[in-house]
């Protein structure tokens, strides 16, 4: 029987690691960061780096003066840390694959975002309820009432849960302040229920509804029109109103099937979230990055980075460098630190310019025919096709791509909108997905009410362009661009 030695033992192996350089990290933040985000990280780069300057506006140009923006420092100046000497082709070619954790890396500062206040939806309604004729008791079943209405206007729970939690409260009030919960009354569903109605008269008309029909008929009741046809309809027929179900409508409530859908077409001028109106608004101005100008009957490509910083570095620094007899040990590791990375951030900035170039010149080149003719034209274009031709990874292209902008003939587009899966015609040709969606508003914004395009009738008419397309694929997209049924399109 064999048995196990114990103890301790020392052994050796080989194995293989890489050391990750940290810049590798920023360099991908830098592809990623639009340009709004890479004029404020430069700006923040000026402040703490002392061998960054800003390129006066008179040498800032093309020609030997914009070719110093690359020829920054001198070899024996690059070996104060060569791990920061990069090869920026193997990295573009291989996306930046090289393992590690970034946040085991330098940190940088980090500035918190500044949030500006905004009146919402609940302090509109608190108002409101200041307002009211209420007792202290009403006011605070109340409060309870505003805290559980979500943001598109809407009660987002059940009455009786509202009821445990406005008397979980008063028990916790109660222990607080040393009282026995008996000697505070509790609250009932009566009270509850009887609170509701006052609610739901507040402003926005809609807010505290409990579904979408209540919603409907509590803005049908401020119009004043709750003796009217369309109040009737939502109350008494809602499942044939959203199921278009007009002929039905029409012999239930007595009226004409026009009469029906004219009634359907004020009701649909409600408004279904009324809260969403005090929501925060999240526009913003899109700068583009990119802009393509047709020059002389060909499309020409350029970075839309005018008001960008544009860095180098600074002679004086670089001289007191030079001096190394002047410092210790501590003084020449900061030394040689701040200025490699001020001469990294001028050459990643540069190859961030350079990549986006090459990648929005193959998307020109291959999508002419959207810049020519329109969206129908738009071909299938895929992230790899572009990487396997431009020589750079998949991931590469992605970050390049991702949340940027380009100003075009035809409008301001996300570099996204020309990436999409494609289909076969039968000339050969290949059509995108996009361009396919775009065939099918057309065709139904242009089709006879009366006689609605069926998805297999869409699918025929796509067939006589040359687009071989199967119907439930008509049917999904046609979900996606938010279009109904033939049957719930048809109009008498």
């Amino acid at each position: 029987m064999s048995g196990y030695k114990t103890g301790l033992n020392q052994s050796t192996s080989m194995r293989q690691e890489m050391k990750v350089n940290p810049r590798l990290y920023q360099a991908m933040d830098l592809l990623y960061m639009p340009l709004l985000d890479l004029q404020q990280h430069l700006q923040q780069e000026l402040l703490i780096n002392p061998f960054l300057e800003l390129v006066p506006e008179d040498e800032d140009g093309e020609g030997e003066e914009g070719a110093e923006l690359l020829e920054v420092a001198t070899p024996e100046e690059q070996k104060a840390d060569n791990t920061d000497e990069m090869d920026w082709q193997k990295i573009l070619e291989d996306g930046f694959e090289t393992g590690g954790r970034k946040e085991e890396y330098e940190e940088r500062e980090y500035i918190e975002p500044i949030t500006v206040m905004t009146r919402d939806l609940l302090d509109h309604l608190r108002e409101q309820v200041q307002m009211l004729e209420l007792n202290p008791r009403q006011e605070f079943l109340a409060d309870e009432f505003v805290g559980n209405i979500n943001e598109d206007g809407y009660l987002a729970c059940e009455l009786v849960e509202i009821l445990n939690g406005v008397n979980t409260e008063v028990a916790r009030v109660a222990e607080s302040i040393g009282r026995d919960i008996s000697e505070l009354p509790m609250y009932t569903l009566e009270e509850v229920e009887a609170l509701l109605p006052i609610i739901q008269q507040l402003d926005p008309p809609g807010v505290g509804a409990r579904n979408l029909r209540e919603c409907l008929l509590l803005q049908l009741a401020t119009q004043g029109l709750e003796e009217g046809v369309a109040y009737a309809l939502v109350r008494d027929g809602f499942d044939e109103l959203i199921g278009h179900r007009w002929s039905e409508m029409a012999k239930r409530f007595g009226i004409s099937v026009s009469e029906v859908q004219a009634v359907a077409d004020q009701i649909a001028k409600l408004d279904p979230k009324p809260g969403l109106k005090f929501a925060p608004d999240n526009e913003h101005y899109i700068i583009p990055d990119l802009v393509v100008d047709k020059v002389d009957g060909r499309y020409v490509v350029y970075l839309n980075d005018g008001n960008l910083p544009r860095l180098k570095l600074s002679r004086t620094y670089q001289d007191i460098a030079r001096d190394k007899k002047k410092y210790d040990t501590e003084s020449k590791d900061f030394i040689a630190n701040k200025m490699n990375s001020a001469h990294w951030m001028i050459q990643a900035i540069e190859q961030r310019r350079q990549t986006m170039l090459k990648v929005m010149n193959y998307i020109v080149e291959r999508q002419r025919d959207f810049f020519e003719k329109g969206v129908q034209q738009l071909k299938p274009l895929t992230l790899r096709e572009v990487a396997e031709v431009i020589g750079m990874h998949e991931s590469t292209v992605s970050r390049v791509t991702n949340e940027k902008f380009v100003q075009t003939p035809r409008g301001v587009l996300p570099l996204k909108f020309f990436f999409s899966s494609g289909l076969s015609t039968t000339d050969g040709d290949d059509v995108s997905a996009r361009g396919i969606k775009d065939q099918i508003k057309k065709l139904v914004d242009g089709e006879d009410a009366k006689d609605p395009l069926t998805d297999q009738a869409i699918v025929d008419i796509l067939k006589q362009g040359g687009v071989v397309i199967a119907r439930r694929t008509v049917a999904k997209y046609r979900d996606q661009l938010g279009v109904l049924s033939a049957r719930m399109r048809k109009r008498v």
